[in-house]
């Protein structure tokens, strides 16, 4: 399987990306998109001609955000607008995919949380799990038949883009203790385990779903300093060098224009298009990890259809 590689770099910004393309009567959803690359992933798709749907938690952020949009994107573009989602909340992600109607395009799970706190939801689960993982499962499965109606109705694959992260480099999927009953939480473990689950998602709806016309593929955006580090405390950043003792971002940060441009590619760009179970980042597929690429390359767990398969049984069982 040859890697994929395009004329991108680590620098192109998402607007780059949809240069040239035309995107009208393309339907997208994009998760998480009231603010950081989930909003700047949106205004580049909307700006080429895509009718998106911004999935967010509060009305009032949606409202702002398609306001944002419109304002920068004017009367060339697309179309936009705002659905109430909260992906710790199921029945919003039913009600979502209830009120949804005629095909889906693509599909951006965008939406995640960081290094929380150990909390647990209603049902005792690990929240970064749950909300990373377990939501836009989901939500995807919810939103299946209109993903493979819009394979059908413009004869090519549909997309599904799940954001994971070079944190998976933190830890696999630990199937013997996903939830942290028996081991002792910690944050960056669980934010890893997490982020393995989205690229193994993609893995395995490329596995069932690509006979129906719809593939899936993870994406690292980057390091990027956004609204994702708000449950960090700021010497924690400090320490980390993501910020100076002025609270100014690392300069070797990305933009969040340059963050969504991965999504953003392999959401729409015609270089991505039938292509499945792979892992972005820079907008090209990326090396295998080696440790003396620091942050970069995926690991092989990450990609590995049995781990999929059996995280795959695990998510159905939870969510029964």
């Amino acid at each position: 399987m040859t890697r994929i590689t395009t004329p991108f770099s680590a620098a192109t910004t998402a607007d780059e990306v949809v240069d040239g393309l035309d995107l009208t009567g393309r339907r997208i959803v994009v998760t998480g998109a009231a603010s950081g690359i989930g909003i700047e992933t949106a205004r580049s798709l909307v700006a080429a001609g895509a009718d998106v749907t911004l999935a967010v938690r509060r009305p009032e952020q949606g409202e702002q955000a398609v306001a944002d949009i419109r304002e920068s994107t004017g009367d060339g573009g697309g179309t936009v607008r705002a659905a109430i989602l909260d992906l710790e909340k199921r029945d919003t992600l039913q009600a979502f995919a209830d009120a949804w109607q005629g095909p889906l395009d693509v599909l951006i799970d965008n939406a995640g949380i960081m290094a929380t706190p150990e909390t647990r939801t209603p049902e005792g689960w690990e929240l970064q799990f749950s909300n990373n993982h377990l939501g836009h499962f989901a939500l995807a499965n919810a939103l299946r038949g209109a993903l493979v109606e819009g394979a059908q109705a413009s004869g090519t694959p549909s997309r599904l883009v799940s954001l994971s992260s070079t944190g998976h480099h933190f830890s696999p999927v630990v199937f013997d203790d996903v939830m942290f009953e028996r081991r002792e939480y910690d944050p960056w473990s669980a934010y890893g385990q997490s982020k393995t689950a989205n690229s193994l998602f993609a893995v395995g709806v490329t596995q069932r779903w690509a006979d129906d016309g719809v593939l899936a593929n993870a994406v690292h955006p980057g390091g990027i300093m956004t609204p994702l580090q708000r449950h960090l405390p700021k010497q924690e950043m400090l320490d980390r060098g993501w910020i100076d003792e002025d609270g100014t971002p690392n300069p070797a940060f990305k933009s969040t224009q340059q963050g969504a441009a991965t999504s953003v590619f392999v959401a729409v760009h015609p270089l991505a298009e039938g292509v499945g179970a792979r892992y972005f980042e820079d907008v090209a597929e990326a090396e295998p990890f080696r440790e003396d690429a620091r942050g970069r390359g995926v690991k092989d767990y990450a990609l590995d259809p049995e781990q999929s398969d059996r995280l795959w049984a695990l998510s159905e069982q939870l969510l029964a």
